[in-house]
Order: structure tokens, then sequence, then C-alpha cells
């Protein structure tokens, strides 16, 4: 987990020189750490409000299910590696076919927004940005058939949106869903950022708006790469926000990522989080923590181990 503490322990294996030595693990889901000075509040927000399903609740950390495989993390700020007085230079994108549906229902809910609702016909995307308790921007977008979108469209065809369920109370409507997510980061060079995140994640780009590159992650989580000066924030030297990799291999990944040139380390070991998680953090070449996480098999995982497994 992306919290300060943890014993450090020494991975197997050595070094590799390059990164065409080492094989990627897969990738199970993607996930973003939050941070917050009153999580318990963020936490009634996103389940209350969003309808958000809790799969691991450690006290200090609750992990949430957005898509089939895309999470979302609230962390107590007091206990994690950001500070919520770092700028949130992050979106987070719920895709959903119901914007129009999300936007209705949000301002029912005096939710904030940074931006109302556009639709134009033709457009490759409509969509609205709202803001959660503590200042991050969440944005509902669907992503509409167009020349942009054409490799997109037939993933998100084959992806079961998730719909509200009995493991929560909440007002969101049962009729709204969302497909997938896509984390949206900021950057002051987009083309060096493209090369890391090719030789990061061996993915090839499967959206192109120009100022901002979409790769996908896992069968819902994407990876958003903007120009910071073009989008939603500037690109910061700090962020309060984590990237981070859910896999049942971390060892395999801690060799992977210390053979990319472009990778540093934060922690020289892999981590094990109060016997919960193994783990290791890095930074991209702009600042932002990279973090993969192997969940264990103990008392209080169960849930999201599941779900994981049953992908």
């Amino acid at each position: 987990m992306a919290c300060q503490s943890g014993e450090t322990l020494p991975a197997d294996g050595a070094a590799v020189n390059a990164t065409e030595d080492a094989e990627r693990p897969p990738l199970l889901a993607m996930n973003a750490f939050y941070y917050y000075d009153d999580v318990d509040r963020a936490w009634a927000f996103y389940t209350e409000i969003l309808g958000l399903r809790t799969v691991v609740d450690y006290g200090f950390a609750k992990i949430l299910r957005v898509a089939e495989s895309s999470y979302l993390t609230l962390v107590d700020a007091a206990e994690g590696m950001h500070s919520t007085n770092e700028p949130r230079s992050v979106t987070l994108a719920f895709v959903t076919e119901e914007v129009e549906g999300w936007y209705d229902y949000l301002n029912s809910q005096s939710v904030p927004m940074r931006s109302d609702l556009g639709a134009s016909e033709g457009s490759p995307h409509d969509g609205f940005v709202a803001v959660d308790p503590e200042g991050y921007f969440l944005e509902f977008e669907r992503f509409n058939p167009h020349t942009e979108n054409e490799q997109l469209i037939p993933v998100l065809s084959n992806v079961d949106a998730l719909y509200p369920g009995p493991w929560v109370e909440t007002s969101r409507p049962g009729n709204l869903g969302v497909q997938a997510t896509v984390l949206w980061l900021y950057y002051r060079d987009l083309d060096n950022m493209q090369r890391f995140y090719r030789d990061t994640l061996g993915r090839e780009m499967i959206v192109d708006q120009g100022w901002a590159k979409v790769y996908p992650v896992s069968s819902t989580g994407y990876i958003g790469l903007v120009d910071g000066t073009r989008g939603l924030h500037e690109a910061t030297d700090e962020q309060s926000v984590t990237i981070s990799f859910f896999t049942d291999d971390v060892e395999g990944w801690f060799r992977y990522m210390r053979g990319l040139e472009e990778f540093e380390l934060r922690t020289p070991e892999l981590v094990d989080e109060r016997g919960l998680v193994s783990l290791f953090v890095g930074y991209d070449p702009e600042g932002y923590f990279l973090e993969w996480d192997t969940f264990l098999d103990e008392r209080g995982n169960e849930e999201l181990l599941e779900l994981l497994r049953g992908q």
C-alpha cells in the first residue's frame, strides 16, 4: 500500500541490464491512490453518492472497485506517501454510456462541477467534470463512434459495465454504469512519457487525441498522458497521487522495472506492507509515484483476491 511504513525484504534474482532481458508479468488491474485529510468523509462520498463497492478496508486505506479491473484507493494522508498540500495533478475519468444520467444525478446530489456537460453531434467524446470532497477532479466521459476511437470502441463493447449492487447503500440509480476508467496524468514532455510508458507497459497507444494519448493497462483500466499546457491541470513537480498496478508477480515486475533506464526506485527492495501486500515504488521521469502491488492471502484481502483471480 502507498503508505509510509513497511519492512524491506530482498528481492530474489539479479538486476537486469536491459528491459529485453526480462519479461513483463501480467497486470491484473489498474489503481490510483488518492490522499485525504478526512478519509471517512471521502469514503462516504464514493460509496453513498457514487455507489462504489469497498473490497478492502484497512482502516487508514479503503480500496474501491470502479470498473471490472479498475480500482481507487482512498488513503488517510497522515499515513500516506503524499500530502494534501501537494497539487492534485490527476483526473480520474469514469467511462460510461450514461453520461447524461450521471450529470443529472450528481447535480441532484449537489456535487460541485468543474465543467458542465458538453455534448455535440460528431464529437469524439462527451462528458463533464465533477469535484470530489477534497478537490480531486472526476470526469464522466463517453467515447463516441469516431475515427479517433476506432481501436477503443471494440474493446469497450466487450466489457460489461458495473452497476450498483447490494454491497453498498447508495442513492446512485441502478441504471448508471461504469465501463472503464482513464487516469489522466499531466506532463511537460509528452513524447518522452510516451516512450517511457510503452517501455513500461509494453502496450501500444489505443487513443490519440493529439495532446492526449491513452494506453491500456488492464481490461478496463487506462492511463492517459496529457500535455500539461492543454489539460485540466498543469504539469507539476509534485502530485498528490500514486499510480498503482495490481499483479500476482511483484517480484517479476521488480526485476523488470529496475532494468528500465528512466525508472528510479523509491524503495530499493521489495516492501512487506503490514503482512498484507508485497510492493515496490518508484518514479516516472516527471515525478509521479508508480507502485506495483501483490496482495497476500491474508485476512482482509479475501474479497479483492477473489475478484482479481476471477477475471
